[in-house]
């Protein structure tokens, strides 16, 4: 057995500070003990695939954070971990406890089929893992091998935590609420949409800088705008799909001095809308979430999403956005993106459905549009060479 703050504290040395996810009993020792850390930042995202996407957002921005769940929420993350961090090629940290480990003790009967695969299914997804050092002697040479790996593969590494390999700690912080101000201006739903995505895409490429950086959702987003301008700033998140935001949120707080813009779908948003609370709840200052609202998954053949009996805004203003806009013209669109951002605002702008025809994917790969965005951001190649 080991104590929490050695292992954080051989973290820290290895640039760990940062730390996200979903709670588990087992995890109890490390999640209270970098809450409690003047040192260490902790983020509470709504679940597992979230926090994947918030860490793969810092690791973009150079900066490293280790991801902690329950095996019951991996599921949660396959997708992420799958469609975001193997083609981008961003490695991250995952700590994973190991409920339902099989001749382990007796554990609820939801976790027994999870406890039997959970090894099987980071094999499944080439994900490379070994066991929690249950020894203080352990944690350096599994930090070496960690990094090493990051170094060679740029791929995500495993931890798998049995139970008990940590003592204890107390939880001595709390997180202060932050109560959202709610207003009249949200409530009321206006006319129908009068311009089309490219159009809005066009407009957002004539307000924005260069030193801002625009991340899109998968689908047509992202193909419109390389269409329309491939730089390189941008990031077209192919796969993931309603994990824009919480990449997003992770560049935001690991890169607090350069604008970041996230160019989100209604069905994208929909399908992680528990992200926007934890975004809400950190309110970084130089996040700007732009919300294409066309009522529809278009890429798929049209299906309507069920935004049409909803208020985005509203949603955004009750999770803590302070900046809350319904965008229905190219001017008030100009003037919210051409003045410095200097508060978490939320641009919900409502499109018609319909996109150019034969619309090219983008030619430059994952990994290297990832690549290119980090050494945009003047950083090294990764920030574990």
């Amino acid at each position: 057995m080991i104590r929490s703050q050695d292992f954080l504290d051989r973290a820290s040395q290895w640039g760990f500070n940062c730390y996200t996810g979903v709670p588990c009993s087992y995890l109890q020792p490390l999640i209270n003990g970098a809450m409690s850390s003047p040192h260490l930042r902790y983020i509470t995202a709504a679940n597992e695939g979230d926090a994947v996407a918030i860490a793969s957002g810092m690791e973009l921005a150079s900066q490293r954070c280790i991801v902690m769940m329950q095996n019951s929420g991996l599921g949660n993350a396959v997708n992420p971990l799958t469609s975001l961090n193997i083609p981008f090629q961003i490695p991250i940290l995952l700590i994973i406890t190991w409920r339902g480990q099989p001749q382990g003790d007796r554990d609820e009967p939801q976790h027994q089929l999870m406890g039997k695969i959970t090894p099987h299914l980071l094999d499944l997804m080439t994900i490379p893992w070994q066991y929690f050092p249950a020894e203080t002697q352990q944690i350096a040479p599994t930090f070496s091998r960690i990094i090493n790996h990051f170094q060679q593969q740029q791929t995500p590494y495993a931890l798998i935590m049995p139970k008990g390999v940590v003592e204890a700690t107390p939880l001595t912080a709390t997180i202060s609420p932050k109560i959202p101000s709610l207003t009249p201006a949200t409530a009321t739903l206006t006319a129908l949409p009068s311009w089309t995505r490219r159009e809005v895409l066009q407009a957002i490429l004539s307000a924005t800088q260069p030193t801002d950086i625009l991340l899109t959702t998968t689908g047509y987003t992202g193909r419109e705008l390389y269409n329309l301008a491939d730089r390189d700033n941008q990031l077209y998140l192919v796969g993931s799909m309603g994990c824009a935001s919480s990449v997003g949120l992770g560049m935001a707080i690991a890169h607090p001095q350069k604008r970041i813009i996230i160019l989100d779908g209604d069905g994208a948003a929909l399908m992680r809308l528990g992200a926007w609370a934890a975004i809400g709840c950190e309110r970084p200052a130089n996040l700007v979430h732009i919300l294409l609202d066309n009522r529809c998954h278009e890429s798929t053949g049209g299906q309507p999403t069920v935004s049409a009996s909803l208020n985005f805004s509203a949603i955004a203003e009750a999770c803590g956005y302070e900046k809350v806009v319904r965008v229905e013209t190219p001017p008030v669109l100009s003037q919210n993106l051409q003045s410095p951002t200097s508060q978490l605002t939320f641009l919900h702008i409502p499109v018609q459905p319909g996109t150019a025809k034969s619309l090219p994917r983008p030619h430059i790969s994952p990994s290297a549009a990832a690549q290119r965005l980090r050494q945009y951001l003047h950083q090294p190649n990764s920030c574990y060479s």
